[in-house]
């Protein structure tokens, strides 16, 4: 089949988001008395659903607050932070965007973050239309690693699964992607680079890598 879309992850793909996120969890645990360090924190947690990270923090720690209102006061503070501080690019992901978008191919953006987490980074960086469908967690009963997200991103699109490709950078997404039937590409960062890759149809070093590989399938 021709490709006719490219289905990008946002947060550790397209923009260096891991480390707000466990700044934001941090300053949520810190009148708990748990903290984490960063390198321990995003390797375990980069990429899992907030409310299975917020389930297994409330457990190991026998915390006072229930699961659900840790990750709503999570996602709540993460938008407030990322409205005035934007997460920076990762390596040349803006520029990968724009070739993207001139190629004539379609593109969609499927996260594991919410609403609220995901819209103030595109907004922000003004990029939110260039995507002809964003896909959170919010829009799907079954979000990340179910193939769900994926799903919808495609019939959204009008486009069978194997005329797109995805681009993950964690176990959780390219779960995901492969659970819908779209060949993923891993672009892992150094948080994800041990995780298992095994069902990706690639691992490349970083987005440059992966537009020059894409360059020779359109």
């Amino acid at each position: 089949m021709t490709l006719k879309a490219v289905l990008f992850d946002m947060d550790g793909t397209l923009v260096d988001s891991e480390s707000v996120h466990f700044n934001i969890w941090n300053y949520l645990l810190a009148p708990f008395g748990v903290q984490y360090d960063e390198a321990t924190f995003c390797q375990r947690f980069s990429g899992r659903p907030t409310l299975e990270a917020a389930k297994e923090v409330v457990t190991n720690y026998g915390l006072t607050i229930s699961p659900e209102q840790l990750t709503d006061e999570k996602y709540a503070a993460f938008g407030r932070f990322v409205s005035s501080n934007l997460p920076a690019y990762m390596p040349h992901a803006k520029a990968v965007l724009e070739q993207v978008k001139a190629s004539g191919l379609k593109m969609a953006l499927v996260t594991g973050s919410a609403k609220d987490e995901a819209y103030p980074i595109l907004k922000g960086y003004g990029i939110f239309d260039w995507f002809d469908c964003v896909v959170t967690k919010d829009d799907v009963n079954n979000p990340k690693p179910d193939g769900d997200p994926y799903q919808l991103a495609l019939d959204t699109l009008n486009i069978m699964a194997d005329e797109a490709v995805a681009v993950e950078d964690t176990f959780t997404g390219v779960t995901a992607a492969s659970n819908a039937g779209v060949a993923v590409y891993a672009v892992p960062n150094h948080f994800t680079l041990e995780h298992d890759f095994s069902k990706a149809a690639g691992v490349f070093a970083d987005l440059s890598e992966f537009f020059k590989w894409l360059q020779t399938r359109l």
